[in-house]
């Protein structure tokens, strides 16, 4: 396999992929339990559930195989011009050759296009190399979550000013 990676729009194909890799990556981080993403009736359906207005969902493929993803959509309950940087994962083979800066560059320039002034993010401790990513990429952490994600048990909440 390349380093070489694509990051392009998912499609309804992307689903049963996209779906797994969540299902794999958040229990690797303990994040498995009430109150994660990872029981988020979108997760079967990622396609469908970003084809709505100001949301969009990309993948990250190499070799033609589906290795990650990352998505914007507004912020459930939030502010109207707060996006939310949602369900961002990657198989252990996307970690490491740059795939996550560039997909973060990609949701966030979807959110500017979209309108949105600002763009959070809820995460859990221990997942350091994205909470990195996060902080070179100008996030700054908070306090408290905002909205009402329903992922309770999140702990470590981030905001850009787009």
């Amino acid at each position: 396999m390349s380093d070489a990676f694509l990051i392009r729009p998912i499609t309804a194909r992307d689903n049963p992929a996209m779906a797994n890799i969540i299902r794999r990556v958040m229990p690797e981080f303990g994040a498995d339990g009430p109150g994660f993403a990872i029981h988020d009736a979108e997760v079967d359906c990622m396609h469908e559930a970003y084809a709505q207005p100001r949301s969009a969902y990309f993948v990250v493929e190499r070799d033609g195989i589906v290795l990650g993803g990352g998505g914007v959509a507004a912020l459930e309950n939030g502010e109207p011009d707060v996006c939310e940087l949602r369900k961002m994962y990657f198989l252990p083979e996307a970690r490491g050759i740059g795939a996550g800066s560039a997909m973060m560059q990609r949701c966030l320039q979807a959110a500017r296009a979209f309108g949105f002034r600002r763009c959070y993010l809820e995460t859990l401790t221990g997942m350091d190399a994205a909470q990195a990513l996060y902080l070179r990429s100008g996030f700054v952490p908070l306090c408290a979550p905002m909205g009402g994600t329903g992922h309770f048990s999140c702990d470590r909440f981030y905001i850009l000013d787009l």
